[in-house]
């Protein structure tokens, strides 16, 4: 497994976006999430998102898949204005993996079933649908809970079950939506580590948003910080931490990584 250092910083000397949001604005009812937010998303990069409750950080995951169009502004994919597509074309042209804050998974079903499931979904040939779940169960070493039910998984377990339900499309962009919510210190140092290997092995454009910032930090190699709307701060782990409006709206004063 990869080793998780404190504030990695991985360094892109040829930035080229995979995804860029122009100019976004979302309204809820009367309720302004988003206001003119502009963001690059670059390939092969991890990037955090970090905010209050309510600020738009799964609203953004909502605009990337189609679940949520803008009131205003573009959604560019690949260098494709993607805003009016639909949700199952977005995922399947762009290879797009979703992982949710919660389930993304059958409840009742056995870890492999919903393998299986989801790979009918996504591989036509049969041969290949067994060679991508085959790699899966290796490469998230879940040989041993094949038969449990998803229900009766552990939490940690849960939660490597939804990524790899997400990777069996072999997706470009991975979003994770509060991956390390409500798991204990091993599970969350697991989360971790399985990020920085998808990174580095199947070259994934990853995006995480969570309220744990300081596991959140010590994951990404590039962090924004919301507020209101827009993004107050931008850049490595030292550099948002450091940021004083980063400090003013979100941080506190008090805080650091250990």
């Amino acid at each position: 497994m990869a080793l998780i250092k404190k504030f990695r910083i991985k360094t892109f000397k040829n930035e080229e976006p995979i995804v860029d949001l122009k100019n976004i604005s979302v309204f809820f009812n009367k309720r302004q999430i988003l206001n003119n937010l502009s963001l690059k998303i670059n390939k092969q990069e991890i990037l955090g998102i970090l905010g209050p409750n309510g600020v738009g950080k799964s609203t953004m995951f909502n605009l990337i898949t189609g679940l949520k169009d803008p009131n205003y502004g573009e959604i560019i994919i690949n260098g494709v204005n993607c805003t009016k597509l639909p949700i199952n074309e977005r995922f399947t042209k762009f290879k797009i993996g979703l992982c949710p804050q919660f389930g993304g998974y059958i409840s009742d079903l056995s870890l492999i079933d919903n393998l299986k499931l989801v790979s009918e979904i996504h591989i036509k040939d049969k041969d290949q649908r067994e060679q991508k779940i085959n790699k899966l169960i290796g490469q998230f070493e879940f040989e041993p809970l094949l038969n449990i039910k998803a229900k009766h998984l552990s939490g940690g377990q849960k939660r490597k079950c939804s990524i790899a339900m997400a990777l069996v499309n072999d997706p470009k962009i991975l979003l994770l939506d509060e991956p390390f919510s409500a798991l204990d210190i091993l599970s969350i140092k697991m989360i971790q580590e399985i990020i920085l290997n998808l990174q580095s092995t199947e070259e994934i454009t990853i995006v995480v948003t969570d309220h744990q910032a300081r596991d959140l930090l010590k994951t990404v190699d590039r962090a924004i910080i919301l507020s209101y709307g827009k993004i107050i701060a931008s850049g490595s782990p030292n550099e948002v931490i450091s940021d004083r409006t980063a400090q003013n709206q979100y941080f506190g004063d008090e805080f650091n990584i250990n």
